[in-house]
């Protein structure tokens, strides 16, 4: 890969399981992440619904995309996204699936040009192609005193 962009997202906890979201853009804003009850309070998404809408999205998008490079003009477009949630044998919730239909509505002289779209849109989306070539993830956690001063390693 020879270009590299690198986004940087923030997440502040507010109170239990609900975390205020800053995106590296000020046009963004801020967003509201919790987990549903009885963990959270559900005010807000949690992270497998913004998973969902993030592959959602892209998907569309990417072929909204494509459309337009085919000078095709989608006249309804409607998206849902259906994630299958499983228990593993640690007991631990993982993601089994995700299903995406997308329902298309184009003129009829149009149609002719829709195919060529529909073979190639998938390689557009960026968050469907990570989560399908298995993208990696680093971890580091920073643990610090409560009173913010620099500990000493024991």
């Amino acid at each position: 890969m020879s270009k590299k962009l690198d986004i940087e997202t923030k997440l502040r906890n507010v109170q239990g399981h609900r975390f205020e979201v800053e995106f590296d853009d000020p046009r963004y804003p801020k967003l509201v992440i919790d987990e549903p009850e009885p963990l959270g309070t559900g005010q807000g998404p949690n992270p497998v619904r913004l998973l969902s809408a993030a592959v959602g999205h892209c998907m569309s998008s990417s072929l909204v995309y494509c459309l337009h490079k085919a000078r095709v003009e989608a006249e309804e477009m409607e998206t849902g996204v259906n994630m299958s949630l499983v228990k593993c044998e640690q007991g631990y919730w993982r993601i089994e699936g995700i299903a995406v239909k997308i329902s298309l509505r184009v003129k009829e002289e149009d149609r002719a040009k829709v195919p060529r779209c529909l073979g190639l849109f998938e390689e557009y989306c960026t968050v469907t192609q990570g989560l399908r070539l298995g993208t990696r993830v680093a971890v580091d956690v920073e643990l610090g005193s409560a009173s913010g001063a620099a500990r000493s390693s024991l």
